[in-house]
This record gives structure tokens, C-alpha cells and sequence, in this order.
């Protein structure tokens, strides 16, 4: 398979016009280190990938992703580029501005990076216009329905979560040695003061070698079921 088959919107401005009125989704990744076995844009691939899994269930349009946002804590490893907080929440912004200009009923920020905290205030302060998805509750939900074996505390980066997404759906994506990458931090305390290098010297936190393919199905599954579950979204003129 292409590892760039289907992560981007081939949609022609006809194809637009058909989806007018939908709630448009907007993927948000991140550029930073996965560790020695996933790529840096992995939260930019499980977004993309997480929006196709949705409109392949509901009537949704997707929108490109943003592939750089707040990932300051781990510039300890090379090749980590993020942009301020200030300046994703003005793109974010704009974005669903030009959404609604566009003729969307609202627009759904699919995040796959959890530092990210920014578009939590974007949310709240869009009044209705706007949703953040997965939250906690629909990540756990897909662990549980999945069946994987660490939490979300143990399991924070390049572990059984992404590394089983990537297998099931980007395989290719996934190198060589994840069986032996596992690191435990669980325990971080310090992480926005001291950076994640702190607490780990391979960039992993979590135990990828629990990952499976099918467990990163039953995950894409769940989030597109929970999905349904969301209000829905208008703006208020």
C-alpha cells in the first residue's frame, strides 16, 4: 500500500458542493519523534487515518491536516519542529472561519497529538461551532473495545496505542525492533517543565510491543462508532 494512499482529500470543488452542509473535520497531527520505529508525522497519519474511518460512517467532509502544531516536548530528539500555541489556535481559528464561510455546520478538530492543549480553549470559546474528538472517554472506550493491555498514563507515546494503528492501517509505516522498544514512565511529573527526554532515552513511552494489527482495527472501529455520539454542531450568529 502507499503510505500517502487516502490521507489527503482528493475531493473536487463539485465533490465540495455535494457535502455542503456536513460537518467538515479537520485532522491536527504533529511533526515530532516517535521513537526508532514510527515516523515523526505518526500523529498526522492517525489523524488522517482516524477522519477516513469516520466518513466512511457518517456524513462528514474532510478537510487536509494540519501536520505541524505543539510538540516542545520533545525537542530533545532531532527533527521535532512545533509551532507556538498562540499561532495554532489562530490557524485553527481561520480554518473554521472559512469552514463556515464555506457552507459547513461546524468543524471537528480530529487531534492525534495530546499536547495539543490549545484546542481545548478553541472549543470551548467557538460556542457550539466546534468539537474536539477523541477526547478521553472515546480514547478509552476504543482501548477497552480493543482490548489493550496498558493505560493511557503507561502507553503515552509510540506504544500499543499508535504502533497497533499504524500496523492495521499503514503497515508499511511501522519499522523494525518495535518488539523490543518498550520503555515504562508512566510516572512524569515534570513532563512540561523538563521535556519528555527526561524520562526517556529512546523517545518511547509505553509497550509497543503489545501492538497488533487488529487491535488498531478494533480502535479505528470504536472511534468511528463514538463519533456518532457527538452533538451536533452549529454556529451562533
Amino acid at each position: 500500500m502507499d503510505a500517502h494512499r487516502h490521507l489527503l482529500p482528493m475531493d473536487t470543488s463539485a465533490d465540495a458542493e455535494r457535502r455542503r452542509g456536513r460537518t467538515a473535520l479537520l485532522p491536527v497531527g504533529s511533526f515530532e519523534q516517535h521513537g526508532p520505529h514510527l515516523p515523526s508525522a505518526t500523529d498526522t497519519v492517525i489523524a488522517c487515518t482516524v477522519a477516513r474511518e469516520i466518513a466512511a460512517a457518517h456524513p462528514v467532509q474532510v478537510l487536509p491536516p494540519l501536520t505541524i502544531s505543539c510538540s516542545h516536548e520533545h525537542e530533545d530528539w532531532p527533527g521535532t519542529v512545533s509551532i507556538s500555541a498562540s499561532t495554532l489556535l489562530t490557524v485553527v481559528r481561520d480554518v473554521a472561519d472559512s469552514a463556515l464561510r464555506a457552507g459547513a455546520a461546524g468543524l471537528v478538530l480530529v487531534n492525534g497529538h495530546g499536547g495539543n492543549y490549545a484546542l481545548g480553549n478553541a472549543v470551548q470559546e467557538a460556542r457550539g461551532a466546534m468539537a474536539l474528538f477523541p477526547g478521553p472517554a472515546e480514547w478509552a472506550e476504543a482501548r477497552r473495545a480493543a482490548g489493550l493491555a496498558t493505560s493511557a498514563d503507561a502507553d503515552m507515546h509510540a506504544g500499543e496505542l499508535e504502533t497497533s494503528i499504524l500496523l492495521h492501517a499503514h503497515p508499511e509505516l511501522v519499522g523494525p525492533g518495535y518488539a523490543e522498544a518498550d520503555h515504562d514512565a508512566e510516572e512524569r511529573p515534570h513532563l512540561l517543565t523538563l521535556g519528555l527526554g527526561a524520562y526517556t532515552a529512546s523517545g518511547v513511552v509505553g509497550r509497543p510491543s503489545l501492538a497488533s494489527a487488529s487491535k488498531g482495527a478494533a480502535v479505528l472501529s470504536s472511534l468511528a462508532r463514538s463519533f456518532g455520539a457527538l452533538p451536533p454542531l452549529s454556529a451562533r450568529r
